[in-house]
């Protein structure tokens, strides 16, 4: 039946080719090859074989092609093939607890699924005005995002932190412990040996059952680390469409937006701010307006975002937090002196936390914030000892909750806290902060907590 249908494609009329002109870098120019930007092709190799690639561009009457794999074996002249103008992906329950490339073809050593829906990789965001309030909380089982930085159905956060700060555990954590009916992971641009660190250690058998995984490991060509955050995404899309509640997990941003400044730049696009070309600030909306939350169901999404030397004013993540309902930062200091999730709640925000918390949860937690930002304020006088116990009541109170408020942020990978546990934590936590800075300044810490 193969030699049939190979007999067919090379002799039908219809069909698109062109021939290799030359090779710049890692792409190929093409002539006589009129196909669409986005359009899949096979180039032949001279040893057998073909090698898949997509069209990025055109340039001089030549089309522009990046591979999905190596140039070696492509010669002058060799023939490329139209596979098709649109890429679609095949999808099923039966990809739960697999992990999958770019393309949607499973990687784990286990057969490939049968799968019989398809969907578009690539699809545009839902109308604005269709778009439901997001108006329900969502259940991370992390007590520093639950407590003071509470985030709803259908909401997209960031996490931004530098390298070894610890945002895959957290990553880890979230996909474990949430309430969502599907995970949806990508992988991108990371380090190969991370993927199996991340299903055993960070996510375990109880997330993995639940989670599919898209994978795009750094020394893959750029269009597939691209593809890879797009396909995880019409993952998210296809199980909202049928009213499915998805956590939707890309690791990260900044690696997708590095393959794009590549594409970008191959293609002959001008570099603009520190080296990316402006078509990589105009994907990135279009990637995180996907998510989010529709009349069936709900994509809730977290986009990693490695910020290089810890500096905030880096452009992809300058553009991130533009793009985002809220982001959450982590400090390194924090993970230096052990304190894990390293989340920096004062640099941390969720602008949907009022429309999703019951109101005193949310006054308990701008009561802790306001203490938590006064010790910030005077730590230097507090730790030299220039600071006078009962000169201040907002100090007093900001020294002596220093330890609760820390014990309630911390948590270990292993800890799960439930949306109510944490409800009740932060309310008693507040209650006592209030107790604090209402008592007269002659109380002893003693004599507050006996009348909290």
């Amino acid at each position: 039946m193969k030699f049939y249908i190979d007999t067919l494609d090379r002799v039908l009329p219809t069909r698109l080719v062109g021939s290799v002109l030359e090779t710049t870098g890692p792409t190929a120019s093409v002539a006589d090859f009129p196909a669409p930007v986005g359009a899949m092709v096979e180039i032949e190799r001279s040893s057998g074989g073909t090698v898949r690639a997509e069209v990025i561009g055109f340039r001089d009457q030549r089309t522009i092609v990046f591979p999905h794999q190596s140039l070696v074996g492509i010669r002058r002249g060799a023939q490329v093939r139209l596979v098709s103008t649109t890429r679609q992906l095949r999808i099923g329950d039966e990809l739960l607890g697999r992990v999958i490339n770019a393309h949607g073809k499973c990687v784990d050593g286990r057969p490939q699924p049968m799968l019989t829906h398809r969907t578009l990789v690539e699809r545009d965001p839902p109308i604005p005005a269709e778009r439901p309030r997001i108006d329900a909380p969502f259940a991370t089982g992390v007590r520093a995002i639950d407590g003071l930085l509470r985030c709803g159905r259908g909401q997209r956060l960031g996490v931004f932190a530098g390298a070894g700060v610890g945002k895959s555990v957290l990553l880890g954590m979230l996909s474990r412990y949430t309430e969502a009916d599907v995970n949806v992971i990508a992988l991108v641009g990371e380090r190969g040996r991370e993927l199996n660190d991340f299903i055993y250690r960070d996510l375990g058998p109880q997330g993995l059952a639940r989670s599919i995984i898209v994978c795009a490991t750094s020394n893959e060509p750029a269009v597939s680390r691209v593809q890879a955050a797009h396909t995880a995404t019409a993952i998210a899309e296809h199980y909202r469409d049928r009213g499915k509640e998805v956590l939707l997990l890309v690791d990260s941003v900044t690696r997708f937006a590095t393959a794009l400044r590549e594409i970008g730049l191959s293609s002959g696009e001008p570099p603009a701010t520190r080296g990316f070309p402006p078509s990589v600030f105009a994907t990135l909306p279009k990637l995180v307006e996907r998510a989010g939350r529709s009349q069936h169901g709900s994509i809730t999404a977290f986009y990693s975002v490695l910020v290089e030397g810890d500096d905030p004013t880096d452009p992809v993540a300058d553009t991130m937090r533009g793009l985002l309902d809220g982001h959450l930062w982590l400090s390194r200091s924090l993970a230096s002196s052990g304190h894990y999730p390293a989340i920096d709640v004062l640099e941390s925000i969720s602008r949907i936390m009022p429309d999703v918390s019951p109101p005193e949860v949310y006054a308990a937690a701008q009561t802790i914030r306001k203490l938590m930002g006064t010790y910030r304020d005077n730590e230097d006088l507090i730790s030299v000892g220039a600071y006078r116990q009962g000169s201040n009541r907002l100090i007093d109170a900001a020294i002596e909750m220093r330890g609760p408020i820390t014990t309630v942020l911390q948590q270990t990978p292993e800890q799960h806290s439930s949306l109510d546990d944490c409800t009740k934590q932060i309310v008693s936590l507040g209650a006592r902060c209030n107790a604090y800075l209402e008592s007269p300044i002659t109380q002893s810490p003693q004599q507050v907590d006996a009348a909290a």
